[in-house]
């Protein structure tokens, strides 16, 4: 199960890019936004957590199409979730 693999390290990299973006952002403006800056990292632990659980759930379906589908489910979950993230971190 390549794929499975594949998108559990895309997991971890996507969220661990946005968490070390978090820490510079909190490096540079030491004392600023700190609350919400540890708001966001909190967010993509959880999220992480619930993405790879939800990858690893995929042993149960029967059919490649299901896990197509589920896989692609929890890929445009990711994509959506880091864009919100970055925004929210932009914006601070």
């Amino acid at each position: 199960m390549a794929n499975r693999r594949e998108l559990k390290r895309n997991i971890n990299g996507l969220l661990g890019d946005v968490i070390e973006e978090c820490y510079e952002s909190l490096l540079n403006n030491e004392g600023k936004n700190e609350k919400e800056v540890e708001a966001i990292v909190d967010e993509a632990v959880d999220l992480a957590d619930d993405l790879i659980t939800r990858a690893n759930a995929a042993k149960k379906l029967k059919s490649g199409k299901e896990m197509q589908k589920h896989f692609s489910d929890i890929k445009e979950e990711l994509g959506d979730k880091v864009i919100s993230f970055i925004e929210k971190l932009n914006a601070l």
